[in-house]
């Protein structure tokens, strides 16, 4: 899945439902790890927190987009590489999935939202969005199978 479309909100916010009591935060995190992140268009670096740091394989939280995605599956990196470069260059929310693949073989789904905006000047702008990282990992490329 790699979505990109003009900043709109399809579900837009409506009175209270940013209110703690909306949300489920321990069925989310039973569930997944979700981190935030955010992006300087004018320095080309994305910022991480601690948990998507170690899970792309990066020794800093700081980083490209070319080292963030180095760890991807290698049929998503150009998609996602041009899901980037859309969002730099209008204002847009966005979508992808993927897996990444660790050093020691497992395969960690990861699901990313964002949105970049204050691109009206030539070489600004941020983007910000969030991870979310599915508890479980993948040790094979097939984990479901049909029975015959």
């Amino acid at each position: 899945m790699f979505k990109i479309a003009k900043a709109n909100a399809a579900l837009p916010l409506m009175p209270g439902s940013l209110e703690d009591a909306n949300q489920n935060h321990e069925m989310l995190a039973q569930f997944s790890i979700s981190e935030s992140w955010i992006g300087d268009l004018s320095s080309g670096m994305l910022r991480l927190g601690e948990w998507s740091g170690m899970l792309h394989g990066l020794s800093a939280q700081e980083c490209g987009l070319l080292s963030l995605i180095r760890c991807y599956d290698t049929k998503d990196r150009s998609h996602i590489l041009e899901l980037f470069e859309q969002a730099a260059t209008l204002n847009s929310s966005f979508c992808f999935s993927t897996t990444i693949i660790m050093r020691n073989g497992f395969r960690q789904p990861l699901f990313c939202m964002g949105e970049s905006n204050g691109l009206e000047e030539k070489y600004s702008g941020s983007m910000s969005g969030v991870f979310i990282f599915p508890r479980f990992k993948l040790e094979g490329a097939r984990q479901i199978t049909s029975r015959r």
